[in-house]
C-alpha cells in the first residue's frame, strides 16, 4: 500500500512540475506517410522522430518539419507538393510551433466561431487552456460480387455493404502541463462478404477488424447482417523528465515497426488500455508498454463478462549512424488465476522479459531485433527478425522441428522513383513459421479480442507486398497496392500451426513442419485507390479491389453450425465509394 502510494506521488509531482507534455499523430494518418517520406529524403535520421514506434508526438514531429521547412539550402530536393504537405501538416497542428500559433487563419469562418482556423473545427486558446475540436465522418459504400464456383454460392452476402462511422475528437493541454485526446466513434458495418467471413471464422472466435465489444446480427437468420460497435480512444500525456520522457495513459493502439505490417505489435487489432513510459536521449529511443487485452472468448455462447490477460512489451532503438537504426524488442504476454497484473514484469529494464523467459517462465514471450535504413536520400531498407522459440541444432537439422518459431520481415522504399516526383514505391515480404504466435495454453497466445496482436494472417504464411503511390497534384493522390500470400489451412482437429488459438502442445507432428503446413491457401489481391482532398482531412475515395481466392484441397472456411457455408472460392470483384473526414480509410485489402 505505502508503495503504490509513493508512485502515485512521484507521478503526480512530476506530471505538475514538468512541462512538454503532448499529444500523438492518430494511428492510419497520411501524415506517416509524410514523415517517412521527408526523412529518407532529407538524407539522415532525425533523433527526434521514431517512425518505427507509432504513435508519434505531434510536437516532435512539427519541430521536424520546421526544420526542413527552414533548410533553404537543400529546398530543391523537395517538390512543391511536398512543401504544401508539409505546411498543411504544420497549419493542422499549429499548437507545436514555435510562437504556438501556426494556424492558418481562414478568410471566411462560419458565424465567426466555426474553422476560424483553416484546420480545426473549433479553437479555444488561453494562457492554461488549448482545446481543438474536430468532427469525426467515413461512410463507405461497397458493392462485391464473388465468381461462384464452389458447391454454394455466397449464401447472400455479395451485394451492397456499408460502413457508417461518425462522431467528435477533442485534443488540447491544461496549463501545458497535462496533453489530453479522445475520441468515440458510433459504427454500424455490414462488411464485404470475403471479411465477414473472417469476421465469423471457425464458429467461436469471432471478431470485427479493429473493433472490440461489437452487437453481432443473427447469423443464421440474418447472414451477413450489420454489426454496431463503439471506437473509443483515449488519453493523457505528461512528461516526467521535460523533453526526455513522456508518461502517456489511455486506451487506443500502437505500432512497431517500418512496414505495412509487423511481426512485434501492430494496429490491427482493437484499442486496448496502455501505459506507455517513452524516453529520448541522445540517438537512443525506449519505450516500456504496458496493455490490457482481452482474454479468446466465445461470441456465439452469448454475451458474457470476458476475462483479461496482460502483455508487458520493452522495445529500445538506437541510430546507430546517420542512415541506420537498429533496434531490439521484447514482450511476454500473461494471466493469473486472480486476473491480476504479474509485478514482476513492471520492471521497465530492457532484458528482464526475456531473462525470466529463460528462467523457466510459462508465459508467452517474443523477443525480436530490427533495422531501417537509408541511403542516397531516395532509397530506405528495413526488416524485423522475431523468434519465440529456437533450437540451434534443430534450425540446422533440417527436420523441420515444429519448435522452431520465427518470423522473418524484409522490405524497401524508393522515393521519388526514376525521378518521378512524389512517386513512391514499396516493396515488402513477411513470414511466419507455423505455432509462432501460439501459447502452450489457449489463452495467453499473442492476441486481444479475438484478432493477432501482430499480422493479421496470425502464423504459417508467405506474403508478399507492392506499393505505388502517386500524388501528381496537392490534392490527388493514385495508390496501387497489390498482395499475393500463400497460407496453410488447419483441417478438422488437425492442428497444423496455423491457427494461433490452439495450444501448440496439439500440434499434429513434431517433425517435417514446413513454412506453410497443412492444405495451402492461396490469396492475390490488387487494390486501386483514388483519393481527392476537397478540404484538409476531407477526402473522396474510389476504388476497386479484385481477390483471387483458392485452396489446394478445396477447403474453405465456411461453417453451416452458423447458418453460414461458403463452400464456394472467396474470390471478389469489390468496387466502393466512400467520404471521410478527419479518419483514415477503411481498408478491406489486407488479408
Amino acid at each position: 500500500m505505502h508503495k503504490k502510494a509513493l508512485l502515485f506521488s512521484v507521478l503526480a509531482f512530476t506530471m505538475f512540475r514538468a512541462t512538454a507534455q503532448t499529444t500523438y499523430i492518430p494511428m492510419g494518418s497520411d501524415n506517416y506517410l509524410l514523415l517517412d517520406r521527408l526523412e529518407t529524403r532529407s538524407g539522415k535520421l532525425c533523433d527526434s522522430l521514431s517512425l518505427g514506434d507509432k504513435m508519434e508526438s505531434r510536437m516532435h514531429a512539427v519541430k521536424f518539419l520546421e526544420k526542413i521547412q527552414a533548410d533553404t539550402a537543400n529546398t530543391g530536393r523537395y517538390s512543391k507538393i511536398d512543401m504544401f504537405n508539409l505546411q498543411q501538416m504544420i497549419g493542422e497542428n499549429g499548437e507545436w510551433t514555435q510562437d504556438e500559433n501556426g494556424f492558418i487563419k481562414s478568410k471566411h469562418p462560419l458565424f465567426k466561431k466555426i474553422y476560424k482556423d483553416r484546420y480545426n473545427f473549433g479553437y479555444v486558446k488561453t494562457k492554461d487552456f488549448m482545446l481543438i475540436i474536430n468532427p469525426v465522418i467515413n461512410e463507405v459504400s461497397t458493392i462485391d460480387k464473388y465468381s461462384g464456383k464452389g458447391s454454394v454460392s455466397m449464401n447472400n452476402l455479395d451485394g451492397y455493404h456499408l460502413y457508417n462511422s461518425h462522431d467528435l475528437e477533442f485534443r488540447g493541454w491544461f496549463g501545458k502541463k497535462l496533453g489530453f485526446y479522445t475520441m468515440l466513434t458510433d459504427n454500424i458495418e455490414s462488411l464485404p462478404g470475403y471479411v465477414y467471413n473472417y469476421a465469423v471464422n471457425d464458429g467461436k472466435h469471432m471478431r470485427v477488424p479493429g473493433a472490440d465489444y461489437f452487437l453481432a446480427p443473427d447469423l443464421i437468420k440474418n447472414p451477413g447482417g450489420r454489426f454496431n460497435y463503439y471506437n473509443a480512444s483515449a488519453y493523457i500525456d505528461f512528461a516526467a523528465v521535460k523533453d526526455k520522457v513522456n508518461v502517456t495513459l489511455g486506451n487506443g493502439r500502437n505500432f512497431i515497426g517500418d512496414g505495412v505490417t509487423s511481426l512485434f505489435l501492430t494496429d490491427a487489432s482493437s484499442n486496448m488500455p496502455f501505459l506507455r513510459m517513452r524516453a529520448r536521449v541522445w540517438r537512443l529511443n525506449y519505450d516500456a508498454l504496458y496493455l490490457q487485452l482481452t482474454s479468446p472468448y466465445n461470441k456465439f455462447s452469448g454475451d458474457q463478462v470476458y476475462n483479461h490477460k496482460y502483455a508487458t512489451m520493452h522495445y529500445i532503438s538506437f541510430n546507430a549512424a546517420r542512415w541506420l537504426t537498429v533496434s531490439y524488442f521484447e514482450s511476454i504476454v500473461f494471466t493469473r488465476s486472480n486476473n491480476g497484473f504479474e509485478l514482476n514484469y513492471v520492471n521497465p529494464v530492457a532484458f528482464t522479459l526475456a531473462a525470466n523467459n529463460f528462467n523457466g517462465s510459462g508465459d508467452k514471450s517474443l523477443i525480436g531485433w530490427s533495422f531501417k535504413a537509408i541511403a542516397a536520400k531516395h532509397f530506405q531498407f528495413y526488416g524485423q527478425f522475431m523468434l519465440n522459440e529456437f533450437k540451434a541444432s534443430e534450425v540446422f537439422g533440417g527436420k523441420g522441428w515444429y519448435g522452431n518459431k520465427y518470423g522473418i520481415q524484409l522490405g524497401g522504399k524508393y522515393f521519388d522513383a526514376f525521378g518521378i516526383r512524389n512517386l513512391d514505391l514499396q516493396a515488402e515480404m513477411d513470414m511466419v513459421r507455423p505455432y509462432a504466435y501460439a501459447a502452450k495454453d489457449t489463452v495467453q497466445n499473442y492476441t486481444n479480442y479475438n484478432q493477432p496482436l501482430a499480422d493479421p494472417l496470425g502464423s504459417g504464411f508467405i506474403k508478399m507486398y507492392g506499393i505505388a503511390r502517386y500524388q501528381p497534384a496537392k490534392n490527388f493522390t493514385i495508390t496501387l497496392k497489390a498482395m499475393s500470400y500463400v497460407k496453410g489451412v488447419d483441417t478438422g482437429s488437425a492442428n497444423y500451426g496455423n491457427d494461433i488459438f490452439k495450444s501448440y502442445t496439439t500440434a499434429t507432428k513434431q517433425y517435417g513442419v514446413k513454412m506453410v503446413n497443412g492444405p495451402k491457401t492461396q490469396v492475390t489481391s490488387l487494390n486501386i485507390n483514388l483519393s481527392y482532398q476537397a478540404a484538409r482531412n476531407f477526402f473522396i475515395d474510389a476504388g476497386m479491389i479484385v481477390r483471387n481466392y483458392d485452396n489446394s484441397n478445396k477447403v474453405y472456411n465456411g461453417y453451416s453450425t452458423v447458418g453460414y457455408d461458403p463452400a464456394g472460392q472467396l474470390s471478389a470483384n469489390v468496387i466502393y465509394l466512400g467520404i471521410r473526414l478527419n479518419s483514415p480509410r477503411r481498408d478491406y485489402s489486407f488479408f
